[in-house]
């Protein structure tokens, strides 16, 4: 107990970035990776390839790499300069939103054809058929894995860490500094860890115990 008392300037600001990273992080990836996937499943050939490169390529690249392009090598484009903490975010965004894009395809892949036949019939356009018939629909199969991927993307922030932010992850790298047991630290942090993901895990009980009902 002496170390998470003794240390509370270190924790608290820690899994403050951690969850400023995560919420901003989740936020550009639901909404970066829904689109990739109305891309992936668009009638329009060249928006499927574009989407479906971005996911192969981000998908097989090493989240490490995404982040040292980002917080270093990006810098020396002199495109635009960023922080630390804004390339962790950009990083873990553009990795999270291409396993975000493949759960939402494969909810729209549940979804009987026969659904978007009828839109069509009934003389909507491929967006209004996605917004309104397809996707709420989706929704509910795709609430599992989607929260599996938040809950691994919360455990993705620490590796900013290594890359100049002040989160969670680097918690031990102070412990060690100020003489303290590392192991009973890192302990600490799991606990956490576990702390955070609860609410998540709470979440999809929740609606996919209302979903069920109300199916």
């Amino acid at each position: 107990m002496d170390v998470l008392l003794d240390n509370l300037d270190l924790y608290g600001p820690g899994f403050l970035t951690t969850i400023e990273l995560f919420a901003l992080s989740a936020i550009g990836a639901l909404i970066l990776g829904t689109f990739l996937a109305m891309l992936r499943v668009s009638p329009v050939p060249v928006f499927r390839i574009v989407a479906t490169t971005y996911v192969t390529l981000f998908r097989n690249t090493p989240l490490t790499l995404i982040f040292f392009f980002f917080a270093f090598a990006f810098q020396f484009l002199e495109i635009v300069q960023i922080s630390f903490f804004t390339a962790a975010v950009v990083a873990l965004s553009l990795y999270t939103a291409a396993f975000i894009c493949e759960v939402v395809r494969s909810g729209i892949n549940t979804v009987p054809v026969g659904q978007a036949e009828a839109g069509r019939a009934l003389g909507l356009t491929f967006g209004q058929i996605l917004g309104n018939v397809v996707l709420p629909q989706a929704t509910r199969s795709v609430v599992p894995p989607m929260v599996s991927t938040l809950i691994a993307l919360l455990k993705n922030t620490t590796i900013a860490a290594g890359f100049s932010v002040v989160e969670a992850g680097a918690i031990q790298a102070y412990l060690s500094e100020r003489g303290y047991s590392v192991l009973i630290g890192l302990l600490w942090v799991a606990l956490f860890f576990v702390i955070l993901v609860t609410p998540l895990t709470l979440l999809q009980r929740s609606l996919e115990k209302r979903w069920s009902v109300a199916r």
